[in-house]
C-alpha cells in the first residue's frame, strides 16, 4: 500500500509545489490511516487543514481504496 501511496502523492506533489509547499510520506499504518507532513509554505499557511482533507486526502483515496484517513503530523 504504501508505494500506492508514494505514486498518488507525485501526482499531487506537483499542485503543492506550484504554491511552494510540499508534502512527505511519514508512514502507512496497516489499518489505512497516511501520516504524512506538510512542508515549505503549507506548513504554516492558515488553509492547510483543508489542503490536507480536501485536496491530499481526497486524491489518496481516490487512487488507494485501502486509506481511510490522512493525518498531518
Amino acid at each position: 500500500m504504501k508505494e500506492k501511496v508514494e505514486k498518488a502523492l507525485k501526482e499531487i506533489r506537483p499542485h503543492l509545489q506550484a504554491d511552494g509547499g510540499d508534502v512527505e510520506l511519514v508512514d502507512v499504518t496497516p489499518d489505512g490511516v497516511v501520516k504524512v507532513r506538510l512542508t515549505g509554505a503549507c506548513a504554516g499557511c492558515p488553509m492547510s487543514e483543508m489542503t490536507l482533507k480536501m485536496g491530499v486526502e481526497r486524491q489518496i483515496k481516490k487512487r488507494v481504496s485501502e486509506v481511510k484517513e490522512v493525518i498531518s503530523l
